[in-house]
């Protein structure tokens, strides 16, 4: 994703969001290295807004203990299992909303559940490589 796009999505979808949600500005939000996230134009958009909310640091190389990876790849796997594959955009749309409002309520909750045993995995090995 271009930083421009990224930019557009953070004013566009984050920012209104982050204002109803928080709206005495101590919400924080976390994003990874990606090149998008890092690019210039959008710290400086951050910065202007260091009022509304709070832009918390990722430290490099830090293993992704998101448990959301694990969704992302669960539905991956479900739509490489569909044949024929995707003819179109709107048909790809169309199977991964189909994926995602069919998800198993048990599996996010096995992913919570699961939050301190990464955590302490994560320590244990001294903020290194996990199996998560």
């Amino acid at each position: 994703m271009k930083a421009a796009n990224y930019l557009n999505i953070i004013a566009d979808q984050l920012h209104p969001y982050m204002a109803f949600v928080f709206p005495t500005g101590n919400g924080n939000f976390q994003q990874d290295n990606a090149p998008c996230h890092k690019d210039r134009i959008v710290l400086e958009w951050f910065e202007e807004h260091t009022d509304e909310f709070h832009l918390m640091s990722w430290p490099p190389n830090l293993p992704d203990l998101n448990p959301m990876e694990h969704v992302w790849g669960v539905m991956e796997w479900q739509l490489r299992a569909q044949t024929p594959s995707c003819p179109n955009i709107t048909n790809l749309r169309d199977r991964c909303l189909d994926i995602w409002y069919n998800l198993s309520p048990v599996m996010y909750k096995k992913l919570v559940a699961s939050m301190p045993r990464r955590v302490a995995d994560f320590l244990e090995v001294k903020r290194g490589a996990t199996l998560y």
